[in-house]
């Protein structure tokens, strides 16, 4: 059977389809999905699979997951690239970054579809592939028969979806398929003795005069050669062309008479073909355009705005020129976020970034930074006060109200001006600079500009950009929530946990409590970090019921100014009601300081989450000024021994004295006793002889991520915990 038969039996035979995914889950609904709608499938679970399953046969189609452990569908289609498979690989994945879709189409794959999938794109995608691969088929089979028909040839040629073309020796067509009139609007035989050059553009000639002159054969010829072709302009108005221009890749090889003079191949001319690669070229440009540009209001992002300010400070430093750069926060904007919903706030965040391009010389760059917040970056600025100008004309639009969904909206916005060179030669400490002023104009009353100076590095101004990161802590969910394992002194039994909270900035690392905490309080961002504090930790605490591990109460840390907020109480009991948890889960553990400022208040309030089933416990017992006669009034369950005194225990020693006062006090008003801190077998022995219920420190265990402590309750339930513990 000739190449031809084989390829024309086999488009008649059932497409087969190959899908490749590392979850048995998807592999098994896929497959469902296609067998229900009449196609043959096969699985591979992982890139390994898939390949032995190459090798050993054939597929029309696959379809292929990106990200999977071990050999992944990057190193697939390598494999199929390198090994000349012929089959259409069609990428279902999660993966949605827009470099790893670019890398994907680059590497072969025909299409790409998200994960989740909609099942008729899904369907629509593979039959569009299988249809393009059987198209390609039969364009093979009937290149192969140009060989055995001069009519066939014809027929084939002028059927194509590619421009196929033959010049003589000298560049000038002498054949060239009927696809020409319908890509480019020119008549095949109006281009019959017309050098190729009447099709190009003009930047693309040198080029095009060394592919179209091709004379190599074989695999040294020309192949997958970017070019443009003009557009005839005469009859593009009966066509839906967006542009002059034809993108294409052209194949080219040389033609010889083998019959020559002096019984030599004679060189006659150049055979080539073009493909319209207009889809491709689109697909690419959205990707490098959303790659460098804001989605939301099509302003550059981040990575442009870094690309063109450090292009700009180059010139300005060539030219001694000055240059400035501002940093623009929409003042209030959580406010209308949170109050009119996120597409009204979506739609003013785009009007904002239009009032501010009317602003705007065409060499100036508007980005979107992120959120709320847009930086400018204006070139060639002379003086100080022409960079005011534009930032108090910016100012006036933005004041002008806002029309959305027939509702009026007032904003401002405060934004800070940093000069090239006089507040920084880098984009880094220029951006830092505007920043830093513009936290100035915050602090002083907002809607406004500043100009920044040397003064403002100073102590406030670093609280300032320390309070921003706690924003965008919250913003991009940087907290963590640690436990520590509270334990009885009698049995190293596993009796309690101390939720703690941890910061993990993209910058700084791992920052502790006490390195941001008073300034949350300070700030009362405190509020809403203890919020999702206590969130998280009743997540935890389901998560460990869910896994079957006995019941534990936890401890959280509340401040004074939690206590304070009228929807105190209710916070808590609405996200256990959330929860479906009772309050016998959590102790609320607060500072004397907490307790004795506004105590009147906190005590009603303390009561109520009492009734609710909440215990109370004091934390660093002894370091306050509580007063007796108000404690006994508490529906105090605990107090802690702070850890400064913990730490003075050793036999002996008269320091010890007040952990025995506080022993002593807390069994005479019939309360649990609790030390922190305890790090050495000697302060366990004395407290345990002090009858203390409950210890926790790094004895017995530093604060642990939540699948640690996850791992360490699971082994308290295994009975293998104590053999852990220092005991």
């Amino acid at each position: 059977m000739s190449e031809v038969q084989t390829l024309a039996s086999r488009a008649q035979i059932k497409p087969k389809i190959l899908i490749v995914d590392d979850d048995a889950a998807m592999l098994s609904s896929l497959s469902l999905l296609l067998k229900a709608n009449g196609h043959s499938v096969e699985s591979a679970q992982g890139g390994a699979q898939a390949i032995a399953r190459l090798q050993a046969s054939d597929y029309d189609l696959m379809l292929l997951d990106l990200q999977m452990p071990g050999v992944g569908g990057h190193e697939v289609l390598m494999h199929i690239r390198d090994n000349k498979i012929d089959t259409k690989v069609i990428v279902v994945s999660g993966e949605t970054s827009f470099v790893m879709v670019k890398d994907a189409l680059l590497e072969g794959a025909y299409d790409f579809v998200r994960k989740p999938y909609d099942a008729g794109e899904l369907l629509t995608t593979i039959n569009n592939g299988l249809q393009s691969r059987i198209l390609e088929q039969q364009h093979k089979a009937m290149g192969l028969a140009l060989e055995e028909s001069e009519k066939l040839h014809r027929y084939i040629v002028n059927n194509s979806p590619d421009i196929v073309y033959v010049l003589d020796s000298k560049g000038h067509f002498t054949f060239i398929n009927e696809r020409i009139e319908a890509l480019l609007g020119y008549r095949h035989e109006d281009l019959i003795g017309k050098h190729f050059s009447v099709l190009i553009h003009e930047e693309d000639l040198a080029e095009a005069n060394y592919v179209f002159h091709e004379r190599r054969t074989g695999a040294r010829a020309s192949k997958d050669v970017e070019l443009r072709l003009k557009i005839n302009d005469e009859t593009k108005t009966s066509r839906s062309f967006e542009t002059h221009l034809l993108p294409i890749t052209l194949h080219s090889m040389g033609m010889y008479n083998p019959q020559g003079l002096n019984g030599q191949n004679e060189f006659i001319g150049t055979y080539g073909c073009a493909r319209d690669i207009t889809d491709r070229k689109r697909h690419e440009e959205l990707i490098n355009y959303q790659a460098y540009h804001d989605l939301l209001t099509s302003l550059p992002n981040r990575a442009l705005f870094e690309d063109r300010i450090n292009l700009a400070i180059a010139h300005a430093r060539r030219y001694k020129e000055n240059l400035a750069v501002m940093y623009l926060d929409v003042d209030r904007f959580k406010l209308v976020n949170d109050s009119m919903g996120h597409a009204v706030g979506d739609k003013l965040l785009q009007i904002v970034a239009e009032r501010i391009s009317r602003c705007l010389r065409a060499d100036d760059t508007l980005a979107r930074f992120g959120g709320d917040e847009f930086t400018l970056l204006l070139p060639q600025i002379k003086t100080n006060e022409d960079a005011g100008a534009v930032a108090t004309k910016i100012l006036d639009s933005l004041r002008v109200p806002i029309q959305i969904d027939h509702q009026e909206i007032f904003i401002s916005a405060s934004i800070g001006v940093a000069m090239y060179p006089h507040s920084g030669e880098t984009m880094g400490t220029l951006v830092k600079s505007a920043d830093i002023a513009m936290y100035h104009v915050k602090s002083n009353g907002k809607d406004g500009f500043r100009f920044f100076c040397d003064e403002m590095n100073d102590l406030y101004t670093s609280h300032l950009a320390e309070e921003r990161d706690l924003h965008r802590a919250l913003e991009h969910k940087q907290f963590a929530v640690f436990f520590q394992p509270k334990v009885n002194p009698l049995t190293c039994q596993l009796v309690g946990m101390e939720a703690l909270i941890r910061w993990f900035h993209p910058e700084k690392g791992l920052v502790m409590p006490d390195a941001f905490i008073p300034l949350a309080e300070q700030s009362k961002l405190i509020v809403p970090i203890g919020d999702w504090v206590f969130r998280a930790t009743c997540e935890e605490i389901c998560r460990w019921r869910k896994q079957g591990l006995p019941k534990i109460k936890v401890s959280i840390n509340i401040s004074a100014i939690q206590i304070e907020q009228e929807d105190f109480v209710q916070k808590i009991v609405n996200t256990l009601a959330e929860f479906k948890l009772s309050g016998d889960y959590i102790e609320i553990e607060i500072t004397e300081y907490g307790l004795m400022k506004n105590r009147e208040n906190a005590i009603q309030k303390l009561l109520r989450l009492s009734a609710h089933g909440v215990t109370i416990a004091i934390d660093d017992f002894g370091t306050g000024y509580s007063s007796l006669s108000y404690l006994h009034k508490l529906p105090v369950n605990t107090i802690k021994i702070d850890r400064s005194f913990v730490k003075d225990i050793e036999p002996g020693i008269k320091k010890t004295c007040i952990v025995d006062a506080i022993a002593a006090m807390a069994k005479g008003l019939k309360l649990h006793m609790v030390a922190e801190g305890v790090e050495t077998v000697a302060q366990l022995t004395y407290l345990k002889n002090l009858g203390c219920v409950e210890v926790q420190g790094f004895l017995f265990g530093k604060p642990q991520s939540a699948q640690a402590t996850l791992e360490l309750m699971t082994m308290q339930s295994d009975g293998k915990l104590a053999a852990c513990l220092a005991c």
